[in-house]
């Protein structure tokens, strides 16, 4: 056991009265480790003496199967992040209803979030969960496009909006409000509120899982999130190349830094798949230089590297986390998007359904 492994066996307490742990919430000052023995430094500025006890048999009960000897010491300074004034009530947990959130993330535009969020909640679906799909991009929102949707959603009595529900899931997506051909001109505090809003003020029920369509970037609705959120974790999507990567390292480190789960990576654009067809009697036949096989009816099928690829080994194994699959350009991924029914919707069979599928599968046994 060293100092890291102890932060992430305190990482599973919570202050008492709030949905938070004393990690994030900056009460641990220090660990120091002695052998056997082991010391947790803490900042509590309360004057509730029940709750402090109750900090400490946590962390005694946690710990005490690792340490023979586990000590805590507290101190009156203020936390980096204190907890809101223990006279208020504590308010209710921020998706109390729903298992698992995952956020689809990326340092960088023009991935394949969307399409990747949209295809494994539809996966997750076609696995018996209880699914919600929540596009954030606030400035261009997709899942209209990708689901095929341009209701609006109606309210409750108590002013509470109601999710859409398509393919078996509740969705939910800023451009259902605004129209999705209408610009958004906003500031970042005005978009943070609005994000909370999609948390605290859509009626989402009880979920097994939650996926967040993420913007690009590190901005305003990542940070808003981590505040306000105690996530799962989140999945990086990233492109093969060196330039994207670039980018998607920041994305991945700052979830890092505030400490949520990096769960895995998904390469997207990995290549382009190529179908056709050829006069029967033929076995195989050479392009670029590759010999491709064709069946008996004289159909064959390859992929072709259009740019470098295993950026996303890459990536993941920076991270030290798995990664979860290689998804592939496709003409079929494009023109099942464009017709507003994600792949794995309209032909779950396929080879490329099968992928989303088994990144679905392995996320949810890796959650469970």
């Amino acid at each position: 056991m060293n100092k890291e492994h102890v932060l992430d066996h305190l990482k599973s307490i919570n202050y008492p009265g709030f949905s938070r742990d004393i990690v994030s919430f900056g009460m641990v000052k220090d660990v120091s480790l002695d052998g056997d023995r082991v010391t947790v430094h803490l900042n509590i500025t309360s004057q509730n003496e029940a709750k402090k006890e109750a900090v400490i048999k946590s962390i005694e009960k946690v710990l005490s199967e690792h340490f023979k000897t586990v000590s805590v010491e507290i101190s009156g300074d203020a936390p980096r992040q204190a907890p809101p004034i223990e006279s208020q009530s504590p308010p209710a947990p921020i998706l109390g209803n729903v298992k698992h959130v995952i956020a689809v993330a990326s340092g960088k535009g023009g991935v394949g979030k969307s399409t990747v969020a949209a295809n494994l909640a539809c996966a997750m679906v076609k696995q018996g969960k209880k699914v919600g799909l929540l596009d954030l991009d606030i400035y261009g929102p997709s899942l209209p496009i990708i689901f095929g949707l341009n209701e609006q959603p109606q309210m409750t009595q108590d002013k509470k909006l109601i999710p859409l529900e398509k393919f078996g899931m509740k969705v939910m997506s800023f451009g259902f409000i605004s129209g999705n051909e209408t610009p958004v001109i906003w500031r970042g505090p005005l978009v943070s509120r609005m994000t909370e809003q999609f948390f605290r003020d859509v009626q989402w029920g009880e979920l097994d899982v939650m996926i967040l369509d993420l913007p690009p970037g590190t901005g305003d609705i990542q940070l808003t999130l981590t505040q306000k959120l105690r996530m799962s974790g989140a999945v990086i999507v990233t492109t093969p190349q060196d330039i994207a990567l670039a980018d998607v390292r920041k994305g991945a480190d700052m979830f890092r830094k505030v400490n949520t789960p990096v769960l895995g990576v998904i390469e997207n654009m990995s290549g382009l798949v190529i179908e056709g067809a050829v006069d029967g009697g033929i076995s195989s036949i050479t392009i670029n230089g590759e010999n491709i096989e064709v069946d008996s009816s004289g159909k064959f099928r390859f992929k072709m590297d259009l740019f470098k690829t295993g950026g996303g080994k890459k990536e993941s194994e920076r991270l030290g986390v798995p990664l979860l699959g290689k998804i592939p350009f496709s003409t079929e991924i494009m023109s099942a998007t464009d017709a507003g029914v994600p792949l794995t919707q309209k032909d779950p069979d396929s080879p490329l359904g099968q992928i989303y599928l088994n990144i679905a599968r392995d996320l949810m046994s890796s959650l469970d």
